[in-house]
């Protein structure tokens, strides 16, 4: 007896986006140690890295975004992030690396790939301490001191400003600067609020692949309550059901990608193992908005704890 044994007439069956087959994502799990082991679809340049603790996993993301950071500063070129707000200890690291390198930001410009909202796309104040703008300068800008990245080249996922990444993003790209993305995974497999059920609203998967952002997007009801666990101490209530988000035609332009996935909470519980496995093994599909993600360049590190077994416990 498990879900696809039971799901036809309960409360369940048609929640989760159409698109996905039950028993190919189940098909995806398989024994921890084999988590690494490489599929055909994945970029050659694409390695998933297992982190035993929490501190690891911080100290190797925040490393990985300062080096890029720094290599850009070495070679004399500009470079441009996508960064989300969650995983969020990875920022200290990157400051601490920063600061003891000596690396200026003046030459980095950032991009923060989504934001609350309302159905018209407007979103929380700065200073609102719920907002991604505010979160991102109380733990990346604000504490690189006199090294930030300058505030004119800083954007933030706004009604007003968010329509203007692609053609800033493309401005830069030209003059050679590369594309860092940084993410994390959503329970529902979406990168920034880009969620699977939009898949429905597109014609193709090359219409897909080129939509650039969403203003005011509906937020799945799991990714609602995702957030109430992880960023509002369960109070649900307090978690906006829309965001403005950037979309795969904006993350898919990336020159490397460097990921976390962190969704253990203790105690024998987590909440992105199998959205982890899912990322890995699935295969490329609108439906499964981080299936994408492994045909990258990059690195994507993840807690070993998530690699399963995704098994009953009743301890």
């Amino acid at each position: 007896m498990n879900f696809n044994s039971t799901v036809k007439g309960s409360a369940l069956e048609g929640f989760y986006p159409a698109g996905w087959d039950f028993d190919k994502i189940d098909a995806c799990i398989d024994s921890p140690e084999k988590i690494t082991d490489r599929q055909d679809f994945w970029n050659p340049a694409f390695t998933p890295v297992p982190c035993s603790t929490l501190g690891a996993f911080e100290t190797y993301m925040g490393h990985e975004i300062a080096m890029q950071i720094r290599l850009s500063r070495e070679r004399g070129e500009k470079i441009a992030f996508i960064l989300p707000v969650g995983p969020m200890g990875m920022y200290q690291w990157v400051v601490y690396f920063l600061k003891e390198w000596q690396i200026s930001c003046d030459h980095v410009y950032t991009f923060n790939m989504d934001e609350w909202a309302d159905a018209d796309g407007n979103t929380l104040a700065p200073d609102n301490t719920g907002a991604f703008q505010y979160a991102m300068e109380q733990a990346l800008f604000d504490p690189l001191g006199s090294l930030t990245v300058p505030p004119s080249q800083r954007n933030f996922a706004t009604k007003e400003n968010l329509p203007t990444y692609p053609e800033k993003i493309a401005a830069l790209k030209a003059e050679g600067a590369k594309l860092v993305l940084v993410y994390g995974i959503g329970r529902m497999c979406h990168i920034a609020f880009w969620e699977p059920t939009f898949a429905a609203d597109y014609a193709s998967e090359k219409e897909w692949e080129s939509a650039p952002y969403r203003i005011g997007a509906k937020i799945h009801p799991l990714t609602v309550e995702q957030n109430a666990l992880t960023s509002f101490k369960s109070r649900t209530t307090l978690v906006p059901c829309r965001a403005n988000t950037i979309g795969p035609g904006l993350f898919l332009q990336a020159d490397y990608a460097i990921g976390g996935a962190d969704g253990v909470l203790g105690r024998g519980m987590q909440w992105q193992g199998m959205s982890l496995w899912m990322t890995l093994r699935y295969g490329k599909t609108p439906w499964i908005t981080s299936s994408y993600i492994p045909t990258l360049p990059g690195k994507l590190f993840f807690l070993t704890e998530l690699a399963g077994p995704l098994v009953a416990d009743c301890n």
